[in-house]
């Protein structure tokens, strides 16, 4: 709609132009269908333009953000283009020229350089360093979900809890690929498309998850499997796939994109105590059980000793025989070493 709307007034203002041209330069001598031929160039020629721009695959952009520097940057452009043009016209400066040649200038780099930055995102942060447009003002990079990830059903866990700040990415073609599993004759292979389907419904039922369906373009359709198409896609979004497949994320380090295995970070959450690892710990204050002692580790969890009240003031050696995860940290329950 913003497009309709600033090519509707680009023509508008072609026409404009046009009626100051046959006003200010074209003598009243002149055939009748002069003027009717300058209105019908200055018509031409921005539909020239849009068609032209038209050919150029559409990309999101704030759009506000992008008039206003698409206008900025088309002004200082036409102001660049008429100081390089002047000592190469052999004109006088009073020849009707340079009335409306400006103006044309003007409009046409105005009109395709607000175009370009309502159509583009990523290459922006090239033209202003430090200025850097959000997708959405939720996030920066989006995440690119590959069948794995949905499969695995992990991702609405994280998503829930708001692990990931920008959108979630749900490529076309894996939707397709679910849908296709879904409905197959294989028991297994049907489970497992059924299942990612549900999966996908969760993310969506979540308010808080911000989840699109992307039709990627032809780069990222041209691939021949689905982990590259997966890649080629994260990488035109300048985003990071979530995956559980080692050889997706394989093949997005080879191509410099970023990637994330969600059995990673799981590994990376995993108990830091099993029972039997020793500690050392000092106990400073008495538990709520009978000869319970607490003490501290030194990044702030709590461990719980049995019969550990008559050693409280002194650091004592202990073995670990649970450990309990809740939102609030971590409690590890532990007894004397010598009681082991």
């Amino acid at each position: 709609m913003a497009l309709f709307i600033l090519r509707a007034i680009f023509l508008v203002v072609s026409a404009g132009i046009a009626v100051l041209i046959i006003n200010s330069s074209v003598p009243h001598a002149t055939p009748a269908w002069v003027p009717w031929a300058i209105l019908a160039g200055m018509v031409a020629l921005p539909l020239a333009v849009i068609g032209i721009d038209g050919m150029i695959r559409q990309k999101d952009l704030t759009i506000i953000t992008a008039v206003y520097f698409g206008l900025l940057i088309g002004i200082f452009l036409s102001y660049i283009a008429m100081l390089a043009l002047t000592p190469m016209l052999p004109l006088s400066r009073t020849a009707p020229v340079w009335t409306w040649l400006p103006l044309v200038l003007g409009a046409i780099l105005c009109y395709v350089c607000t175009s370009l930055l309502l159509q583009t995102r990523n290459d922006f942060r090239f033209l202003i360093p430090f200025v850097e447009f959000a997708r959405d003002v939720r996030g920066l990079r989006p995440n690119v979900l590959d069948t794995t990830a949905i499969i695995d059903g992990r991702i609405a866990d994280l998503a829930a809890v708001g692990i990931f700040e920008s959108r979630l990415v749900v490529p076309s073609f894996v939707l397709d690929e679910l849908q296709t599993a879904a409905e197959s004759a294989d028991r297994q292979r049907r489970t497992r498309g059924r299942r990612g389907l549900d999966v996908l419904n969760r993310l969506r039922a979540n308010k808080a998850v911000d989840i699109d369906v992307l039709i990627p373009h032809e780069e990222a359709e041209n691939d021949a499997t689905i982990e590259s198409r997966v890649v080629s896609l994260a990488r035109e979004l300048d985003g990071r796939i979530v995956t559980i497949d080692p050889t997706v994320v394989k093949l997005a380090s080879v191509r410099s994109v970023l990637a994330i295995n969600i059995n990673d970070v799981a590994v990376s959450l995993k108990p830091t105590f099993v029972p039997g690892d020793p500690l050392s710990v000092r106990l400073v204050k008495p538990g709520e059980e009978p000869d319970q002692g607490v003490g501290y580790l030194e990044d702030g969890t709590m461990v719980v000793v049995e019969n550990g009240r008559g050693r409280i003031g002194h650091t004592v050696d202990v073995s670990v025989t649970s450990m309990l995860q809740t939102s609030a940290g971590r409690l590890v329950f532990a007894r004397l070493a010598t009681a082991a």
